[in-house]
């Protein structure tokens, strides 16, 4: 703690806490919420087919952590639709990427270096979404530490926990993809964010919650922007989960998080075209035949 205050960082991670996110990052969160909405199969052809069913799912991808969350916690999953200004704000996103002429919208904030800004501005809402949901479930239940826990694991994770209902919207039905089954890196990054929030609400870590917030935005921008830049998806929590699972449940050791994106090949289905070795033993037979 002597080493921060000479640096300073309580007071500039003060600062940084207290900083609006409205409306620069809430944009970029906007932005890159959609583009991964445009990246999934049949996303296109839905918003041509029912631009309706379309919005509905940007809204999800945009605003479905606040809608479980509410849900959780006893409120309208409608509350958050009362902010009119974020509403608009994101569906003007949603119609820029989808229907701007000639993709241009869509192309310029694909372009990498513009997308790797937009990734690192989007993980401080992240960061800022964990810490608020924490706080929140605990003015609602002072010591249930395990509901800070789940709620700031929901606000973090966004639209992940219900992208099933998502592709339902989408005419899509793929249970195999349910995020608790197989968690990517920002899902399980947000249930490791909101424990440690919540012990920092417990006073059981001793660091203030604007110190905190930097530390863990800082770690979420390193990883989310170098694993975009990479195309990676990978999680740097593989190895060390990979080694506590096989002691507490006996699970394999594997390659960690890469086994959930790249399957093992299958065996080779058999092909109609001979091989060059069944080939000569056809012909020796038809000379043996000949021989004969």
């Amino acid at each position: 703690m002597d080493v921060l205050g000479v640096l300073n960082v309580g007071d500039f991670a003060q600062a940084f806490s207290k900083m609006g996110m409205f409306p620069v990052f809430d944009v970029a969160y906007y932005i890159v919420s959609i583009l991964y909405l445009k990246y999934e199969p049949g996303s296109v052809e839905v918003s041509r087919r029912s631009p309706v069913a379309s919005w509905l799912c940007a809204m999800l991808y945009c605003f479905g952590s606040y809608i479980l969350a509410d849900v959780m916690l006893g409120s309208s999953p409608l509350d958050y639709f009362q902010h009119n200004s974020h509403i608009l704000l994101a569906s003007a996103v949603w119609y820029l990427i989808f229907y701007c002429p000639l993709n241009l919208f869509y192309k310029c904030v694909a372009f990498l270096p513009v997308k790797l800004v937009l990734v690192a501005l989007k993980e401080v809402v992240r960061a800022r979404k964990i810490a608020a949901g924490v706080h929140h479930a605990h003015h609602a239940y002072h010591q249930g530490f395990f509901i800070m826990v789940i709620v700031g694991y929901v606000k973090g994770s966004g639209v992940a926990l219900i992208s099933n209902f998502e592709q339902l919207l989408r005419g899509v039905w793929r249970p195999e993809t349910n995020e608790i089954l197989s968690m990517s890196f920002p899902t399980k990054a947000s249930l490791y964010g909101a424990i440690l929030f919540t012990l920092q609400e417990a006073h059981w870590i001793p660091v203030s919650k604007s110190t905190l917030i930097l530390l863990f935005t800082l770690f979420m921008i390193t990883c989310k922007v170098t694993m975009t830049a990479r195309h990676s998806h990978g999680s740097p929590f593989a190895l060390v989960e990979s080694w506590v699972c096989h002691v507490l449940f006996g699970s394999p050791l594997g390659g960690g998080e890469e086994d959930h994106h790249h399957a093992a090949p299958g065996p080779a289905p058999s092909s109609p075209i001979k091989t060059k070795e069944e080939l000569s033993e056809g012909t020796r037979k038809r000379k043996s035949k000949k021989a004969e």
